[in-house]
């Protein structure tokens, strides 16, 4: 299996978290708090410089208010339309 980090797939997931926290006008500084990590490990997530699990990607949806089984849907309706 290939290294995923900064694949296609990867760049995608980190687009829909960075858009999330926009769309939810939060800062990397308040969702850093409500996860009580500092803010440089929400940077280092978004630039793709730091991989998350799953247990850490369900932790920072809880805080967005954004579903876990509905943020996977979205996944895959956009990679399976980079695949057309």
């Amino acid at each position: 299996m290939k290294k995923t980090l900064n694949s296609k797939e990867h760049k995608i997931l980190l687009e829909m978290l960075y858009q999330l926290r926009v769309n939810t006008a939060m800062r990397q500084s308040d969702l850093a708090n409500l996860l009580k990590v500092p803010q440089s490990f929400i940077s280092k997530i978004e630039s793709g410089e730091r991989r998350i699990d799953y247990i850490e990607l369900r932790e920072i949806l809880k805080c967005l208010n954004k579903n876990v089984i509905e943020f996977l849907i979205e996944f895959e309706n956009k990679m399976n339309a980079t695949r057309k």
